[in-house]
């Protein structure tokens, strides 16, 4: 049987951890789950803001369904949108309580709640049910399709 110095040994470890590490940071940023791609948007809107969270999740032809209006279609109008709404009071977040992908791995749905935050007195002000409908893009992102929600729980 063959000896292996202990630096060799330690140097080989050293390297096949370091390749470890590369190999799962790079699959993280595209190998999330739909319910992780929810709760890290959530956690952008809480950093950024609801309007910087809702353009980086949207794909390009994605669609968002709003009370009282016509569905608004693609990233450009739902840009407009946004932009007319201050977000500078409030802290949006939502919580995925469950995701379904579809067989192909390419499309899925998530659902769940989301609460209002006044950022003034950091006292709930809102909350409801969302819907988002996800699909993978080229580099393997999931990006929201189609999201709705619907304002109200009741007291629970």
């Amino acid at each position: 049987m063959k000896k292996y110095n202990r630096t060799n040994v330690i140097l080989f470890l050293l390297i096949a951890m370091t390749l470890s590490s590369c190999t799962n940071s790079t699959q993280s940023g595209t190998k999330m789950t739909i319910s992780e791609t929810d709760r890290y948007y959530s956690a952008l809107s809480t950093q950024k803001g609801m309007n910087a969270a809702f353009l980086a999740m949207f794909d390009s032809a994605g669609v968002m369904l709003t009370s009282n209006k016509m569905p608004v279609e693609g990233h450009q109008a739902i840009s407009e949108l946004l932009a007319n709404r201050n977000d500078s009071s409030f802290v949006l977040t939502w919580e995925p309580t469950f995701e379904k992908v579809a067989t192909s791995g390419e499309l899925g749905y998530s659902y769940g709640i989301f609460k209002v935050t006044d950022k003034a007195t950091g006292k709930k002000t809102g909350e409801g049910t969302y819907t988002t409908i996800w699909q993978k893009n080229a580099s393997g992102e999931w990006k929201a399709m189609l999201d709705t929600g619907n304002d109200g729980l009741g007291n629970k």
